[in-house]
């Protein structure tokens, strides 16, 4: 079967269909990005030393002798609209200008569009379900985006074992679901999970609610299949829990974000799914009642216990304001400043409704928390979960929202959003909570038992004078409390600058050798990631363009 092209060219007022037009992109002497605007196109950038941009040289074409090692070419005009969509976030903060979508269908397609990149110093960004918050699923520029969409099969599945094997490109849900026919279910579950492929998900060793209960990814994927940069098929893809041979390289494409190599394969660890589900949500006065919370939590539930979150009154607030249906969960403690959710997943519901009720007994009488409900059945249970995961959807929905995903010590986790408050408020940003300001509000919530704080800021729009204030005002914060700058979202383009609050010199030096080694031209979502000090120049003579010069 040939894979699929989407491409565009501008003839006057109509878009016509032609045969997969690119140019070489530029890859600049020096690596670092020019500063720009959220939801700003991407200027071309400039070589070291000179004031003029690069200029984009001649166009090459896919097809006729160049027809990718024998695979056949499927080309489908698309609107502009739908190209944009491939170019642009799902927030609208990144917005690139690619003109080429290529949809490959097998991981031999993959192979052969990549060496095809390689010999013509191309760059490539590889895209998934392009859910990501920090740029790394768009382009900076124009880079080719090779969507993976189209390679969504499942391979092999034993249901004695639970691992499963499958395409990159299926989507997390979709994968779910297959596996719930069979009583097991994913380890991993995110708000975004409708959309979002396994591959993009391993690729930024996505976390989730549930870490808690599964573990990262690290543990319970058992192979990958990836082509490397020189279009080379790299075959880690085992379905073995132990495999004590040699280093364990699939652990170099987890959370690599598509810059060593692009995952089209996965070997998974599924978990069994258990039919006894229940939660509960508490009102609490303090963020330190939180944390006895969570060490009562741990002793009364043990094993049961699936998913631990907490979000505060600003975060609940815009919740119900924007709810389908918003309803009164407490009776007393609607207007606390915290509130902590649990979740239980067991195989004996009358054993961990026990449980769960000891554990809501001994915090209302010990006085840790002021109010608690608990799901007497499955619309409660989904009406409980929707004061969490809702928030995300309702702050887009209030403003722009500057989004920080980063881990801290328990103890203070929350002390980057009251930071954050009062930074804002210096600068005149931010004048509280439901007050008139760029800064609408300063919410935060997650992931409390793997120590994963969401910090969101509501703007009206992505002003710069709210980025500049932020950044890197918050990533110094976090590291000087030993925190990291980024816990499940990734680097991608938003904080690759920004490494070296996170990581040691000598960390980031073994990085950049492992990049060159895999990945020489650096053609793998560049500018991204973990970069080199300069970036490689392919040829004097002809030096690569980042715009796609139009058929004339």
């Amino acid at each position: 079967m040939p894979f699929r092209v989407l491409a565009m060219q501008r003839i006057g007022r109509r878009q016509k269909l032609f045969n997969i037009c690119i140019a070489e992109p530029t890859v600049p002497s020096f690596w670092r990005i020019p500063a720009r605007s959220y939801a700003q196109p991407a200027r071309p950038m400039k070589n070291e030393g000179s004031s003029k941009a690069s200029e984009p040289i001649r166009v090459r074409k896919f097809g006729g002798s160049d027809n990718l090692a024998g695979h056949n070419l499927e080309t489908q005009t698309v609107s502009q609209d739908e190209l944009l969509s491939y170019n642009t976030d799902w927030m609208g903060k990144y917005q690139g200008k690619s003109k080429v979508v290529i949809k490959p269908k097998s991981t031999e397609e993959v192979s052969a569009i990549v060496k095809y990149c390689a010999d013509k110093n191309i760059a490539i960004v590889p895209q998934g379900g392009n859910t990501g918050l920090v740029g790394g699923g768009v382009p900076v520029f124009d880079e080719i985006i090779l969507n993976l969409g189209n390679m969504n099969k499942i391979r092999n599945f034993d249901p004695v074992s639970g691992i499963v094997t499958c395409d990159a490109g299926i989507v997390l849900q979709v994968l779910d679901n297959y596996l719930a026919e069979s009583g097991y279910t994913v380890p991993l579950d995110l708000g975004a999970k409708g959309s979002c492929q396994i591959g993009g998900n391993i690729a930024t060793n996505a976390g989730g609610l549930r870490v808690i209960r599964y573990g990262s990814l690290r543990g319970t994927v058992l192979g990958i299949e990836a082509v490397l940069a020189d279009g080379r098929i790299l075959n880690c893809l085992k379905t073995l829990r132990k495999d004590n041979t040699g280093l364990d390289l699939k652990q170099l494409f987890i959370g690599s974000e598509g810059s060593l190599g692009i995952i089209t394969g996965v070997s998974i660890l599924a978990a069994p799914r258990l039919a006894a589900k229940n939660v509960a949500v508490f009102a609490l006065n303090s963020y330190q009642a939180i944390e006895q919370t969570f060490v009562k939590t741990r002793r009364h539930l043990g094993e049961i216990l699936s998913a631990f979150e907490f979000f505060d009154q600003a975060g609940h607030r815009i919740q119900q304001a924007h709810a389908t249906n918003p309803k009164k969960i407490f009776e007393t403690g609607g207007d606390s400043p915290f509130f902590a959710l649990v979740e239980t997943t067991g195989s004996n519901k009358d054993h961990d409704d026990e449980k769960l009720a000891s554990l809501l007994e001994d915090l209302l009488e010990s006085k840790t928390i002021v109010d608690g409900v608990l799901a007497q059945d499955a619309t409660q249970f989904a009406s409980i979960w929707e004061l969490r995961e809702l928030i995300t959807e309702a702050a887009g929905k209030t403003g722009k929202v500057f989004k920080y995903d980063v881990s801290l010590p328990t103890s203070a986790m929350y002390e980057v959003v009251d930071a954050t408050r009062s930074h804002l408020n210096s600068l005149g940003l931010y004048k509280g909570e439901g007050k008139d300001g760029v800064v609408k509000s300063v919410i935060g919530f997650g992931h409390f038992g793997d120590g994963n704080i969401h910090l969101n800021v509501i703007a009206d729009s992505y002003a710069p004078e709210v980025q500049s204030a932020l950044e890197p005002w918050v990533y110094r914060f976090v590291s000087k409390r030993h925190g990291s700058i980024s816990a499940e979202h990734g680097l991608g383009l938003q904080k690759t600058g920004y490494i070296f609050l996170a990581q040691d010199i000598s960390n980031v030096g073994i990085m950049r050798r492992i990049k060159h080694n895999l990945d020489p031209g650096n053609i793998l979502n560049p500018y991204k990631f973990v970069q080199p000090k300069k970036m490689p120049h392919a040829r004097t003579k002809d030096k690569i363009a980042h715009s796609i010069e139009e058929e004339k």
